[in-house]
């Protein structure tokens, strides 16, 4: 399993739109994916802005070039999602899940 990284930054007005978005429009776009296992988005308050992190699980590289493309470092970011961030990473970054507790993959 491979998970993939991705944070932005958001106005705190603008993070519940950001958070209905996501759930709204990008989870299922995900579920359609072969190989796509499941996401956790974290949110965090700091001063005026709320820092968002997205994190996906992938069976493979593969799974993830299905999505993503062949730069799979390369950040998916519709124009609707961009239009509610003030800034996001333009590139992800992939660990290997080495082990999870409490999650199940099956």
């Amino acid at each position: 399993m491979i998970a993939r990284l991705w944070s932005a930054r958001t106005t705190q007005a603008k993070s519940q739109s950001y958070l209905q978005h996501f759930s709204s429009a990008v989870l299922p776009a995900l579920r359609k994916f072969d190989g796509y296992v499941s996401t956790t988005v974290l949110t965090r308050p700091n001063n005026n802005e709320t820092e968002i992190l997205v994190i996906t699980v992938w069976q493979s590289f593969t799974a993830i070039d299905a999505f993503a493309g062949s730069d799979h470092g390369a950040a998916v970011v519709a124009p609707e999602a961009a239009a509610l961030l003030t800034d996001f990473d333009r590139r992800v970054r992939h660990f290997e899940v080495a082990t999870t507790d409490g999650l199940s993959f099956g």
